[in-house]
């Protein structure tokens, strides 16, 4: 095997996620015929949110790029962030980092365009579906669910991001509300904006026409370790 790029992951945001990340990259590289060389530096979901809820983007980017300093120190050469909702503070953080990141919502929105789509819906937190992920959709129309939907998904989402599962029942009322939104809204596909989703949904296993993201952004990642 051939050693790749040196990997930096932000961690944590949520554990679950993490997880999913760190096995895809390591068969996606041993597909390759990569040696994974990762380093994860684990923050707290927790403090981020709470950042992200009281507007304190700047102190949310503070928070990110210490890690991302920890991760240059171990001697990453580039980072990434498995997780949606801190890409609020994105342009600041990219301004402030010590190493170049592969950015999620560029990739999902490179992705989205791939894939000729129109209209979309998001799941994710509240944060994210409230600012239609924020912004790089530009030129898609993107479907705002009604204000019980965001509800609901946001606590599936948050249930997931804490405690790594969700009932059936959850499940369920994700794949009804998914439903609702192609039916009553003639969404084309749902964009799995939220990562902790992978432990329940991904493209195939969806039930309904889904994106996703952390897919797309873990092929990004593997293709950049193998540069």
């Amino acid at each position: 095997m051939d050693n790749s790029a040196h990997f930096g992951l932000i961690g944590g945001l949520g554990v679950g996620a993490t997880v999913h990340y760190y096995r895809a990259i390591a068969a996606a590289c041993s597909a390759r015929e990569l040696l994974p060389r990762v380093t994860i530096a684990h923050a707290d979901a927790p403090t981020a949110l709470a950042f992200v809820g009281e507007g304190r983007i700047d102190r949310l980017t503070n928070y990110l790029a210490g890690f991302v300093d920890e991760l240059a120190k171990s001697g990453a050469a580039f980072a990434a962030i498995p997780a949606i909702t801190p890409h609020i503070c994105r342009a600041e953080l990219k301004a402030h980092s010590s190493l170049p990141l592969v950015d999620m919502l560029d990739v999902t929105a490179q992705h989205v365009k791939e894939r000729k789509l129109s209209r979309v819906a998001l799941f994710g937190t509240k944060f994210t579906i409230d600012s239609q992920l924020f912004g790089v959709l530009d030129e898609i129309e993107v479907i705002q669910p009604s204000d019980g939907e965001i509800a609901e998904i946001h606590r599936i989402y948050m249930e997931l991001a804490i405690n790594g599962r969700c009932s059936d029942g959850d499940k369920n009322e994700l794949r009804k509300i998914a439903d609702t939104l192609c039916q009553r809204d003639s969404v084309e596909a749902i964009i799995l904006a939220g990562t902790d989703l992978n432990l329940i949904f991904d493209e195939s296993r969806a039930g309904f026409p889904a994106v996703d993201c952390a897919a797309a952004h873990i092929e990004a990642i593997v293709d950049r370790m193998a540069d």
